[in-house]
């Protein structure tokens, strides 16, 4: 049995961790749909628009990769949103950011996150990482939105 595939929505105001992410999660295999935002603000938009920016199939297959320091809303911030709206709680999210304070990750995990990854500094312990998530998005399986 094959896991249908997903879509990831990047959430990365940083131009070059955008292009690494996409491109390493390619070379794991990752080859359908990719969609980046800039910004918390730009995510949820897109996420709660279900229609401009996605169109209704699209969104049903969504896992949302969401990095914390970004600006206009941050990714805590977006991630209490998504959390708390029905339409989106059932969202899969993933915090892909460099913040690794406990606190910070406790915060996330308790407003909803299903899985923190802390992105490493240095540039080959990002490659890896990101290809090590590549890998494991190809066999997540997603909750329908249907209540």
């Amino acid at each position: 049995m094959t896991a249908n595939p997903v879509t990831i929505l990047l959430a990365e105001d940083d131009d070059g961790h955008a292009s690494l992410v996409q491109r390493n999660l390619e070379r794991a295999g990752l080859l359908n749909g990719f969609l980046r935002v800039k910004d918390g603000q730009e995510l949820l938009d897109c996420l709660n628009s279900g229609g401009a920016s996605m169109d209704s199939e699209l969104h049903e297959s969504v896992v949302v990769l969401l990095d914390i320091n970004m600006p206009r809303i941050d990714g805590i911030e977006a991630l209490r949103q998504i959390k708390s709206n029905p339409a989106t709680a059932r969202t899969p999210v993933i915090m892909l950011t460099t913040t690794d304070d406990p606190r910070e990750i406790d915060r996330c995990y308790e407003l909803g996150c299903n899985v923190y990854v802390t992105k490493p500094v240095e540039y080959e312990g990002f490659i890896d990482a990101i290809r090590r998530l590549g890998l494991f998005l190809q066999i997540v399986r997603r909750p329908r939105n249907s209540k």
